[in-house]
């Protein structure tokens, strides 16, 4: 039998999103949101699913919560809907949407769950977007604001922040490729708008030290892994400038307090307008960096491919597969992700704070979902991340993407990331074979195989 060990202190959990579980869109003071907004248009979602009811976690909150402590999670990874706080994104707070957080905080510590917080899950409020969104520098002072409404609310009793949840995603997805809302295409804003949510993490952070909270704060990026195709000068080329658009261009900034020069040569009139000062509030000292990992991709130089005339293409490891949406299964490539932000950055304290996959998977005659494969893929994915720690990398939690399923974006209600199965007609919980062993890794705090 082999048994890995992990720290004392070492954190297990569960994660969430605010727009993927909640519900209750339009209940109790709530304003639009952009994923509302463009949820609600024509062919933008698979099969016109919206977030409207989601898992109806608004209503189901206390009882989720009870399933956490079943599971034996020692931390749960939630957004606060910013639309929930501030209908208008800025200005009269709506005192039941922040009530709702305070019940759920209040219910974790009372089941001896310490509360992980995301400002900022991509539920950007519509009426800051008719404002110009975050192309729009203004934004970054609106959301420092929102930041001390929150924080002076729970910031008392919530011990780990995330400013951001994968910021990419809101700029390259939203912005550029128009494929999120606000379904924009045109990378001069993309860029912008990297740099606005950088500084909105700065000014954010700078509320926080000054409110004196005793808790930590950063920012959750997704830094996957990149090879090139070949040792070929372009190939190697080509998957620098995939890996400095998709993760140095964030953890640069933040971390080393500098843009990658070859990226902001390559995107040439596209690079954001940086103003003095800039730099210097977002690279602040903040406590953690949240690292999200699925896939692991290899890269090649193609003239045909777009901004970076680069291919790409998911990487599974032997006999690992790939997961219902098409990304390769690899372990190593979280090792890898790891270690270079080890190296890169002086390897700062991290939490795995999403990881996860996606299956094909059928409940049998009583509810229950035998998924083994998800249990393989975060066995492996757990090892690997040990194996991190083994070299020196300063890891102290892991979160499971997703506690429960639920609206997956553009996807909808097709695939299945949970621990927790959820039948969306009844909103009925059920929890998976992976959840039951999940548990038994949380309370052994490591794996025995």
């Amino acid at each position: 039998m082999t048994t890995i060990q992990f720290p004392e202190n070492f954190l297990w959990g569960a994660a969430t999103a605010a727009y993927q579980i909640e519900g209750a869109w339009n209940e109790d003071g709530r304003g639009e949101s952009i994923w509302d907004r463009f949820s609600h248009r024509p062919y933008m979602v698979s099969n016109g699913d919206t977030g409207d009811v989601a898992c109806d976690h608004y209503h189901r909150m206390p009882q989720d919560v009870v399933l956490m402590k079943q599971l034996g999670l020692k931390t749960y990874r939630f957004s606060i809907g910013w639309p929930r706080v501030l209908p208008q994104g800025r200005g009269t707070v709506n005192e039941k949407g922040l009530d709702f957080y305070d019940r759920l905080v209040d219910a974790l510590l009372a089941a001896n769950i310490l509360p992980n917080a995301t400002l900022n899950h991509w539920d950007l409020p519509q009426a800051l977007q008719d404002q110009g969104g975050w192309p729009n520098r203004d934004i970054t002072d609106w959301f420092a604001d929102y930041a001390r409404i929150v924080f002076e609310r729970l910031g008392d009793r919530v011990a780990l922040w995330a400013t951001h949840n994968e910021p990419h995603v809101i700029a390259y997805n939203g912005y550029a490729d128009g494929v999120f809302p606000p379904g924009i295409a045109d990378h001069s804003q993309a860029f912008q708008t990297v740099h606005h949510l950088l500084l909105a993490h700065g000014k954010a952070v700078q509320v926080y030290r000054a409110g004196g909270y005793k808790g930590q704060i950063g920012l959750v990026h997704y830094f996957g892994s990149y090879v090139p195709a070949s040792d070929s000068l372009e190939d190697r080329a080509a998957c620098q400038r995939v890996y400095e658009k998709s993760s140095a261009i964030f953890g640069d900034p933040l971390l080393l307090g500098k843009y990658p020069d070859m990226l902001m040569e390559w995107i040439g009139s596209h690079a954001p307008t940086i103003k003095a000062g800039d730099l210097a509030v977002i690279s602040q000292p903040m406590d953690y960096l949240g690292v999200n990992y699925y896939f692991t991709q290899r890269i090649s130089a193609d003239p045909h491919m777009g901004l970076l005339k680069a291919q790409l293409e998911h990487v599974a490891a032997p006999h690992m597969g790939y997961t219902e949406m098409g990304w390769g299964i690899n372990p190593a490539g979280l090792t890898a992700s790891l270690l270079d932000l080890k190296t890169r950055y002086n390897n700062p304290p991290i939490y795995i704070t999403e990881n996860g996959c996606a299956i094909d998977e059928t409940p049998d005659k009583d509810g229950f979902v035998n998924d083994w494969q998800r249990v393989v893929y975060l066995r492996e994915h757990i090892r690997a991340a040990h194996t991190a720690m083994q070299a020196g990398v300063d890891l102290r939690g892991y979160y499971v993407w997703s506690l429960m399923d639920n609206f997956e974006w553009t996807h909808g209600y097709g695939p299945r990331f949970g621990l927790v199965h959820v039948d969306y007609p009844t909103s009925e919980r059920t929890p998976k074979q992976s959840a039951h062993w999940y548990s038994k890794v949380i309370d052994q705090n490591g794996l025995c195989d």
